[in-house]
């Protein structure tokens, strides 16, 4: 993996640098203001559910889950084959004719 790519993973999970050394040995609790501003704004809780989009999203997933856009490509599958078989069909005969 790029050092780039793991560092931008990580990201998420390192916090920024808001306290430094010298504000957390120092002994007051009013200079530690930007750390707790940091975290009084972390999101709380499990995390929401995010909707899925695209094609899953609209036909396999939630109230509306279907199998019909399945159906329905075994149709287009079977009638692209079928015509093709067809076309080669007739151009076997045309080359033959009695």
């Amino acid at each position: 993996m790029q050092p780039s790519l793991i560092r931008r993973q990580l990201g998420g999970l390192v916090p920024p640098k808001v306290a430094s050394p010298t504000l957390l040995t120092s002994g007051t609790g009013s200079s530690l203001a930007p750390l707790v501003n940091f975290y009084s704004k972390l999101p709380k809780g499990p995390r929401p559910a995010f909707a899925s989009g695209g094609i899953k999203g609209r036909f396999f997933n939630g109230k509306n889950a279907s199998g019909a856009p399945l159906v329905w490509l075994m149709v287009g599958i079977f009638g692209l084959g079928y015509t093709i078989d067809y076309q080669m069909h007739l151009k076997h005969h045309k080359n033959h004719a009695h």
